[in-house]
């Protein structure tokens, strides 16, 4: 993340902006690989032909609250001047990293309302989707790409 050197007229200090960069970028770590983990929590449903155990729900719900507050979070770092390194368009951060999860789960809560015998099936479709695209905010905010 670049900041200026300087205090924000939000009054964030330096110190405190790069605390907050900090942990965004080792909770961001932690995103993707939930996705992924529901993702072979999906494969190995069905390869067992038995609907997922409420742990599969309540990692869900906890990976989308996590995505909410890393959003916020990212909000007050760009209200406080600091921006990822990314090689390319700084947006693109933000779209690999809050938008497009955002628009896929909200896709995968309409499907799920209308195959509710395979729900998991919908989410685990939405979490390969949301771990490569979280994978990528990841590396757009690391700069890497």
């Amino acid at each position: 993340m670049r900041a200026s050197s300087r205090s924000s007229g939000s009054g964030l200090t330096f110190a405190t902006v790069n605390g907050v960069a900090e942990l965004h970028k080792y909770v961001g770590f932690s995103i993707p690989a939930g996705f992924l983990l529901l993702v072979l929590w999906t494969v190995l449903t069905l390869v067992r032909n038995k609907p997922p155990s409420n742990g599969f729900w309540t990692l869900l719900a906890i990976l989308q609250v996590v995505i909410a507050i890393q959003f916020l979070v990212g909000g007050v770092l760009f209200i406080s001047g600091a921006r990822p390194a990314s090689q390319g368009p700084d947006w693109l951060h933000y779209v690999y990293g809050a938008l497009f999860p955002a628009f896929v789960l909200t896709i995968a809560h309409g499907q799920a309302k209308k195959h509710p015998d395979i729900p998991w099936v919908v989410f685990g479709i939405a979490a390969f989707l949301c771990s490569a695209s979280t994978f990528r905010a990841l590396q757009t905010g690391l700069g890497l790409a």
